[in-house]
């Protein structure tokens, strides 16, 4: 279900290997499964509401069930709001899910429960009147149905706890559950909206700002050490608040109460992990963010969720993907697309773990687009249109009178081919990114809630964007790393790491990238690397925390420059790279300093440096003193992109696969791999036909090429260790092909 806080987006996702099995066996259990789930809950109600079930209920539900089968569904994702299931404190209805559970049984489908603890009971806020938000003014939020009431207070919790237990103590006696979404889109506060509020921000209630005062004792042990961070002179911790103003001064407040709010977010996800977990100890749960948080802001005062923490927290972290939001002005671009589900998979990656797709609006023949990118389940929004709200009589893959569609139809073929073919899907893995893309949190506060470099707009995910946008367009895979990665030394599987807009950066993450750098790893870094430290404070010297050092260059001079030219001479460490148009930077140009043994690669229109690499340790480090990602995406100028890629060549990167021919620059790549076969996936993205010549590089020989979706096998030719298809393809069409191994 999507909040008016929520960004739109389109499809496409997909699956990882090995799914997990339900503890209670169903018909079919031997059977590979892949879930492909369109949400449903009986009757037209939209989520969270329920219906009220009467004598015709079973078998209204159960045609409806029977049409989500046949159109090619295997499982439906319903949902359970705790003010219909609790609606007297201690008094349990399931009634509408135990309806359900036999029904779905009865027809061979299984079921995914979404829990909405946002939409409470009224008698909690008559039990526990102080367990309301309360916005930084000191604005009291009353729940009208929703956004329901501070987790933190304890009766709260220990209500929400007790709801998700006995849902779960209920559920798990039906053979159809395969698994939980126990989070829709976590925010602080969620499903409403304070415009009689200036920027409101969340929780200032008692029992938020005392769990913050706990935090902060674990992270400085003592008031003194407190004191001297945030420039302030308490006496006893119960002076302690969250800050609600910017100063002049230190910022460090700002920057710890974000950081609450990331570890917040994640804690209590795992809270609701924890109750299902008391009783069911082997499906799958999940939660599902409103929008990848690569486009969305840390800084937000409802609170965005770290993908990376939240993935942590329970067995999957997902996104909800819509083409065409209500409030979209217009629908993502692919490369924002194919960013925002590689940035899915990335947080998962880094645990080990797929990702779900929580909610997908489809508008077409898509859902197969989905299986490219590594998700384990996907789930359509939904059956019926909306029927209430500002969002009614939208997002349906039927008409509110029943009027199956023909986009249903598509998505449930859909369902079918990646069913009939779930076991290639559930053995193979995303192709392994040689590239990483830091996505680092705190580069959006420099300045805290008073921003020094707000007038760049959204630069960080811009920037992250760009760098992303130039490899996407030459088939490079790409994975986004955090900083856990990065101090957990996880950097030894790429070939390049890239620093995009690096302003703010922790001492830590600088200790990983010099020891990923000294071992023999490639990084690029932008201008003004490390400027900031952890706490807000200016380093010293930029870079800061001795890169400067490692990259052979210091910060001289820096000046605002909305399009620095830069030049770059051609150079063996710079592989094909043809000097000729000056590379455009954005918002900077830093003028650097190059220490000894560093070797200058570009100037600015005045010959100072502009970029400067060092070879440290076994590995080289290269600093660019502009932002050359928010240019890329702002400009997509061709200079721009080819010194990205002659970067990563440089270091040994190279492209596996390609694609040419008349309109083919629109057609994009992707694959899914395994010892003994690869399924590749072509997405024409263009309005055009593409005469596609596809080369991919692989290293054993093909003895079939089968179309997963009509089983022709398709002719292929070898060339030079490359396998060669070509391919006519429609205007928005997609290509799923699995090349066998001989």
């Amino acid at each position: 279900m999507k909040t008016v806080r929520t960004f739109g987006a389109f499809l496409w996702v997909a699956v990882c290997v090995c799914l997990l099995r339900a503890r209670v066996p169903t018909p079919n259990e031997s059977a590979p499964f892949f879930p492909v789930a369109v949400w449903y809950s009986g009757g037209l109600a939209r989520a969270p509401m329920l219906e009220q079930i009467d004598s015709s209920s079973a078998e209204r539900w159960g045609k409806d069930l029977d049409a989500i089968k046949a159109v090619g569904f295997n499982t439906v994702k319903t949902w359970v709001d705790w003010t219909t299931a609790e609606p007297q404190p201690g008094k349990f209805n399931f009634q509408n899910l135990d309806l359900l559970m036999r029904l779905a049984q009865e027809r061979g489908l299984r079921v995914i429960i979404q829990i909405y603890t946002d939409s409470a009971p009224d008698w909690v806020g008559e039990r526990y009147p102080d367990g309301r938000f309360v916005d930084r003014s000191g604005a009291v939020v009353t729940s009208q149905g929703a956004p329901g009431f501070c987790i933190d207070h304890a009766g709260v919790r220990a209500g929400i706890v007790q709801f998700i237990q006995e849902l779960s103590r209920d559920a798990d006696r039906f053979p159809a559950l395969y698994g939980w979404d126990v989070w829709s889109e976590p925010h602080v506060i969620n499903w409403a909206e304070f415009p009689y509020l200036a920027s409101p921000e969340f929780c200032y209630c008692a029992h938020t700002q005392a769990r913050f005062r706990e935090f902060l004792r674990t992270k400085y042990g003592t008031l003194p050490a407190l004191n001297a961070a945030w420039y302030r002179g308490f006496t006893d911790w119960q002076q302690i608040q969250p800050p609600r103003a910017s100063t002049i001064l230190s910022y460090t407040d700002y920057l710890d109460w974000r950081s609450f709010i990331d570890d917040k977010l994640a804690a209590d996800l795992k809270t609701r992990v924890d109750a299902v977990r008391t009783l069911d100890h082997a499906h799958a749960i999940t939660s599902h963010a409103a929008s990848p948080a690569l486009f969305t802001s840390p800084t937000d005062g409802y609170g965005e969720p770290d993908d990376w923490k939240m993935a942590a927290s329970a067995d999957f972290f997902g996104i909800s993907l819509y083409p065409k939001h209500s409030e979209s002005v217009h629908p993502w671009t692919y490369p924002m697309l194919a960013a925002g589900l590689d940035f899915a998979r990335s947080a998962g990656h880094s645990f080990g773990k797929g990702f779900w797709v929580g909610e997908l609006m489809v508008d077409s023949t898509l859902v197969s687009d989905t299986v490219a990118h590594g998700a384990r389940e996907i789930a359509v929004y939904a059956w019926y249109p909306m029927s209430s709200g500002f969002e009614s009589d939208g997002y349906g893959l039927i008409e509110l009178d029943g009027t199956v569609t023909p986009r249903a139809h598509a998505a449930g073929h859909a369902a079918t081919v990646i069913q009939h073919h779930a076991q290639d899907f559930l053995r193979s893995t995303p192709a392994p990114a040689q590239v990483a893309i830091l996505y680092n949190r705190l580069s959006y506060m420099v300045g805290g809630s008073e921003p020094s470099l707000s007038k760049l707009g959204n630069a960080s995910r811009d920037s992250m964007m760009g760098l992303y946008r130039a490899f996407l367009e030459q088939q490079i895979p790409v994975d986004f790393i955090h900083p856990m990665d990065v101090t957990g030394g996880k950097l030894g599987q790429y070939k390049i790491v890239f620093l995009p807009f690096p302003v703010m950066l922790s001492s830590e993450v600088a200790k990983g990238v010099e020891a990923y750098i000294r071992d023999g790893g490639t990084v690029v870094a932008e201008a003004r690397l490390a400027w900031n430290d952890a706490r807000g404070f200016a380093n010293k010297v930029v870079p800061g925390f001795g890169l400067s050092e490692v990259f052979g260059a210091r910060e001289k001079v820096i000046r605002p420059a909305d399009k620095p030219l830069i030049s770059v001479e051609a150079s063996p460490e710079l592989p094909g790279w043809k000097p000729g148009d000056a590379v455009p930077g954005a918002a900077f140009a830093e003028e650097l300093e190059p220490a000894g043994g560093a070797r200058v690669l570009g100037r600015f229109a005045d010959g100072q440096p502009a970029i400067v690499e060092r070879s440290y340790g076994k590995g080289k480090a290269v600093l660019v003193g502009s932002f050359l990602g928010l240019s890329y995406e702002r400009e997509h100028a061709v200079p721009t992109k080819s010194l990205l890629l002659s970067f990563a060549k440089a270091a040994g990167v190279s492209s596996e696969l390609e694609v040419s021919g008349p309109g083919a620059s629109e057609v994009e790549l992707r694959r899914l791999v395994s010892s003994d076969s690869q399924l590749l996936f072509a997405f024409n993205h263009g309005q055009k036909p593409a005469k596609a010549t596809i080369s991919v590089r692989l290293s054993w020989p093909v003895g079939q090429a089968k179309n997963l979706d009509d089983d022709r096998i398709l002719e292929t030719q070898e060339n030079g260790g490359r396998t060669i298809l070509r391919e006519t393809l429609a205007g928005g069409q997609v290509l799923v092909v699995r090349l066998q191994r001989r």
